[in-house]
């Protein structure tokens, strides 16, 4: 039976984090100390936007540990997202001084961790796999997968090579709602939060996987784990309730942002600090092997994304996440048997 992964191993023997002088300078070639880097996935805009704030000359403190150096394009012929923007998005990084490969095995012995940036979620899991049979850490750029039975092998077969990785919108690290998570806001407890985000949908991903994401990401930061029921209330509404009773909403709107009820008073919870927050996490990360964001936390946000999903389905009736985890787990368990016999 598969389950849940256990808590992932940090200190890992294939790559163990790296300490660094203070007088790391960006640019200098022949430093051993500036830490290499490689994206898989030239197909986003977040591929341009995360190399220029880590290769930026001017950058500090963990940022200037690290110079993103190298790319494979990928692309989805099948989604206009993907297959429209990877050739000029690979000419852009290209011009950025990155090497590009044609294939991931040829990138990998250059880099020493790896951003999966491709913006379909489907290549993801055989992306990860080979990240992880070469023993380098990765962050996965959201969705980490196309399908909850996907972000539960990768999890799985990470944690047995002792491969760190990590998965999250840049939303969640927003200073608003990260001081509302710490209790840092002065709300007092939570009581019901309403995230909000754009819900643009992509056939092939459930309706929330491929935009509305990022407002789940920003409500797991601030409700944390423990839904157990989702209702889709209408297609652009979602309602959890957590096993305290607390309530937790998801909304399709313009923007993003959050509104918390708590039970010392009630306000905003803040808004989008951009991607910059993200990246230094992301080099943190690749620094410590530790990851930001508890595994538990990322499995169950994508449960209720795909609880969203079967609700619909039901004319908006309530599913348990249990449920959906049971039936996600005995497809990642089937999914991994073919795996492992496969020459």
């Amino acid at each position: 039976m598969f389950r849940l992964p256990s808590v992932v191993l940090v200190c890992v023997a294939a790559w163990l984090p790296v300490s660094f002088p203070a007088n790391v300078v960006k640019g200098e070639a022949a430093s051993p100390q500036v830490k290499k880097l490689g994206l898989i996935g030239l197909d986003t805009s977040h591929a341009i936007a995360f190399t220029d704030i880590i290769n930026d000359p001017k950058a500090e403190g963990v940022l200037a540990e690290f110079e993103v150096v190298a790319g494979y394009p990928n692309g989805m012929p099948d989604n206009p997202s993907s297959w429209d923007r990877v050739a000029g998005y690979t000419e852009k990084l290209r011009e950025k001084g990155l090497q590009i490969f044609d294939s991931i095995e040829a990138m990998l012995p250059h880099v020493d961790a790896v951003l999966i940036e491709s913006v379909d979620g489907r290549p993801h899991l055989e992306q990860a796999r080979k990240v992880i049979a070469a023993r380098k850490p990765m962050f996965i750029d959201k969705p980490m997968a196309a399908s909850l039975r996907d972000v539960l092998l990768i999890f799985r077969l990470a944690e047995e090579a002792n491969v760190p990785v990590f998965s999250s919108s840049s939303l969640r690290f927003s200073a608003g709602f990260q001081a509302v998570r710490k209790g840092e806001a002065g709300f007092g407890q939570i009581k019901r939060c309403v995230a909000w985000s754009p819900m643009t949908i992509e056939p092939h991903h459930p309706d929330l996987f491929w935009y509305g994401i990022h407002g789940v990401e920003t409500l797991y930061t601030i409700m944390g784990t423990g839904c157990q029921t989702v209702v889709r209330e209408s297609q652009n509404r979602v309602v959890g309730t957590w096993k305290d009773g607390r309530i937790g909403i998801f909304e399709e709107r313009k923007g993003y942002g959050a509104e918390v009820e708590g039970t010392e008073k009630s306000g905003s919870a803040g808004t989008y600090d951009g991607y910059k927050p993200l990246v230094i996490e992301i080099c943190n990360f690749f620094k410590t092997g530790v990851s930001p964001v508890p595994k538990e936390e990322t499995i169950e946000l994508f449960a209720f994304m795909e609880a969203a999903d079967v609700s619909k389905q039901l004319g908006g009736k309530p599913v348990a996440i249990a449920d959906v985890l049971a039936k996600a787990q005995a497809e990642a368990e089937k999914k991994y048997q073919e795996l492992k016999s496969a020459p």
